[in-house]
């Protein structure tokens, strides 16, 4: 809706002014921030923000826009229905951390989209789209100095900020989750604890989901993949966030293999638990790690992100070196203490979306 139009532009004013100039103008939604953003050559940075801050505070929110954009979201909604490799992740979530908000889906249901009224909206801007709440970053060919003097110009209306309510971290769920849908496949995802984007064991797990399936050398891919042929799709990952986080391996296998890919997986979360990674695996698995730091900070956005990252939560920039370094110094041991303070049966939670049911899963004894 913020780029439907303001008091000085329209929704085709605010696009044609950035494609003219060959840029482009986006915005995406995460669980614990908003972004907009623009990218456009260097001479054209004031425009960029210019239209940034006129969207950000002075969208219009016309009611036949909002219910335009709600038969949108909509579609939104039922394409991710209709797309198990994401739902799943979804559907897990809201499952392990059932009624917390990082446990809701980013989308929303079409229940709640189909009940978000003008006053909604225009209440969540008064009280997130605040002074103290927002922070700028841009990467490229620009000078600090001048970004902060356009800034300062257009953001000096802003409204100050008044203090918000913390929303206490989510209690793990446990169990097994069973959704059955009508596909060729059953989708799983194999969830434990994680750590908050802050911790500073963050390096730690980070080396241990890459060695777990981080890639077509990791265990995961190895095994189920190449060596059984029992997926095409098999990987694991973590999800951090400010205050806590979570572990995921997601699969796609056909039903008789639920039971085998699961308990696959189980064997090499118990074999790292148990001893950890052989000496040139840890360093292999370390050498990638350091080796996708500068290739992922190759575009402007990626740079852009970071910054902003680094700011939201840390307060500061962190170098690059500074990453590098903590990976060098994760050690076997570190590895181990991670995999048994996060493989934990009573926290261990297991989804199965497609012809599937409870009994193919057989969670580890504690």
């Amino acid at each position: 809706l913020m780029f439907k139009g303001t008091d000085s532009r329209s929704a085709l004013m605010i696009a044609e002014e950035i494609e003219s100039l060959g840029g482009t103008l986006n915005a995406f939604t995460g669980k614990e921030h908003t972004c907009y953003h623009a990218r456009i050559l260097h001479h054209h940075l004031e425009r960029s923000l210019d239209v940034l801050s006129d969207i950000f505070q002075h969208s219009t929110f016309h009611r036949e826009d909002i219910e335009l954009e709600r038969e949108v979201i909509i579609q939104e909604i039922l394409d991710e229905e209709d797309s198990p490799e994401d739902l799943i992740h979804d559907y897990y979530l809201s499952s392990y951390w059932p009624g917390h908000p990082l446990g809701w889906p980013i989308l929303g249901s079409v229940n709640t989209v189909s009940n978000v009224g003008r006053s909604h909206l225009m209440d969540f801007l008064r009280k997130r789209y605040t002074a103290d709440n927002v922070l700028v970053a841009a990467a490229g060919r620009v000078d600090h100095d001048r970004v902060v003097d356009y800034c300062r110009r257009r953001f000096q209306r802003l409204p100050p900020g008044t203090d918000q309510a913390g929303i206490d971290r989510p209690d793990f769920s446990p169990g097994v989750f069973v959704r059955h849908r009508d596909l060729e496949q059953v989708h799983l995802v194999i969830g434990m604890p994680g750590i908050s984007y802050v911790e500073p064991r963050h390096a730690v797990l980070e080396v241990l989901v890459t060695a777990l399936g981080g890639g077509m050398s990791s265990r995961l891919f190895q095994t189920i993949r190449e060596e059984r042929g029992r997926a095409y799709s098999i990987y694991a990952y973590q999800s951090p966030f400010r205050d806590i986080g979570y572990t995921g391996i997601y699969a796609a296998t056909a039903r008789e293999n639920v039971s085998e890919v699961i308990e696959l997986a189980f064997g090499e979360l118990r074999s790292i638990r148990r001893s950890g990674l052989e000496a040139a695996e840890l360093e292999r698995t370390k050498g990638q790690l350091i080796g996708s730091i500068p290739l992922a900070l190759e575009s402007t956005d990626a740079r852009m992100f970071r910054i902003a990252r680094n700011q939201m939560y840390f307060g500061r920039e962190v170098p690059v070196e500074e990453i590098v370094e903590k990976v060098r110094s994760v050690t076997n041991e570190d590895l181990i203490e991670m995999a048994r303070n996060i493989f934990a049966s009573e926290r261990l939670g297991v989804a199965l979306l497609g012809d599937a049911e409870e009994g193919m899963v057989s969670l580890p004894a504690a």
